[in-house]
């Protein structure tokens, strides 16, 4: 039964999938072939409003363009999102995104199967969804939000077959995060130290 129950939710995650991406432009963003759209109504979002800035890098022009987040495995990033997350978001899921008031984010349930893509979980994180998880665009902008993303997948502990977000190679690779693992400020990569 239960595997039934689960094999339900894989497949209406993945049919509602299709809906968060398709060859149309999003109101109010430059160019871009992702449709965000909110967790709970379906309705389209834009990217306009919210908090300033972080619209215009490399990573946001692509993930806006394919859904793919290219900040998922670099370190530098991973920094930055684990700062994010325990300012924005560890209150109510945890430190490690095990879960408190709020669900847990680092294994293989979701509450939204959407969530199981990149593009559902910024969807959700920037339009908000049920219960206490309100909209979250005016406290983190769209670059900001892929590195919380890659901070909550590099948190992620349950089987590496069911992180949809990672291609083969990265899975191949994959080392979740480990208690006592740090960054240094000076981290190569993509992402320069967040401004306190």
């Amino acid at each position: 039964m239960k595997t039934l129950i689960k094999t339900c939710v894989v497949a209406l995650g993945l049919a509602t999938l299709g809906s968060n991406v398709a060859p149309a432009q999003s109101p109010g963003d430059a160019q871009g072939d992702v449709v965000l759209r909110n967790t709970i109504t379906g309705e389209a979002m834009t990217l306009k409003d919210g908090k300033p800035g972080g619209r215009d890098t490399q990573a946001v022009k692509t993930f806006l363009k394919t859904g793919q987040n290219i900040y998922i495995d670099d370190r530098s990033c991973l920094r930055n999102g684990e700062s994010l997350f325990l300012t924005s978001c560890s209150g109510c899921h945890g430190h490690l995104a095990e879960g408190k008031v709020g669900p847990g984010l680092n294994d293989n349930y979701w509450t939204y199967p959407l969530n199981t893509s990149d593009v559902g979980l910024f969807s959700t994180i920037w339009g908000g969804a049920n219960g206490m998880m309100g909209p979250h665009n005016e406290d983190v902008n769209p670059d900001e939000i892929l590195q919380i993303i890659a901070w909550v997948r590099h948190l992620y502990t349950g089987p590496v077959k069911d992180a949809a977000w990672l291609n083969d190679a990265q899975k191949k690779n994959y080392h979740p995060f480990k208690e006592g693992e740090t960054f240094a400020k000076n981290e190569p990569g993509q992402c320069k130290p967040l401004e306190n």
